[in-house]
């Protein structure tokens, strides 16, 4: 059986984090988006220290779309160079990968997950 995916990525808001991550779901790129607001973030970019609040988000996807999921979100992403993490899962409960791999095959969704999100 396939793997789970994580794919851990951030946005500048909250809004872009659940419109992205709704039409990724509606997609079946993904079967979940877990947004986390609020983060504080102090990076590096282009040569300068900065400082930013951003959103955290965590995709619950499945390996075989990590290329289609990468490619979907940096077409949507509002930042020049977003972060796309792929976080392998070595091991799932066997409910919660059978979910998510039904939720991210085309066309037949299961529509169960809202409890398990």
């Amino acid at each position: 059986m396939e793997r789970p995916l994580l794919v851990y990525t951030t946005f500048p808001d909250l809004a872009s984090a659940l419109n992205i991550g709704e039409a990724l779901v509606r997609e079946h790129l993904i079967a979940c988006i877990n947004v986390l607001p609020g983060m504080q973030s102090v990076y590096s970019w282009k040569g300068a220290v900065e400082r930013g609040v951003e959103v955290a988000a965590i995709l619950k996807s499945r390996e075989g779309l990590a290329d289609a999921l990468a490619a979907a979100l940096k077409a949507r992403h509002p930042y020049e160079t977003p972060i796309i993490l792929h976080l392998p899962v070595v091991d799932a409960d066997s409910d919660t990968a059978a979910w998510i791999l039904a939720e991210t095959q085309p066309g037949e969704a299961t529509g169960t997950g809202a409890q398990t999100a």
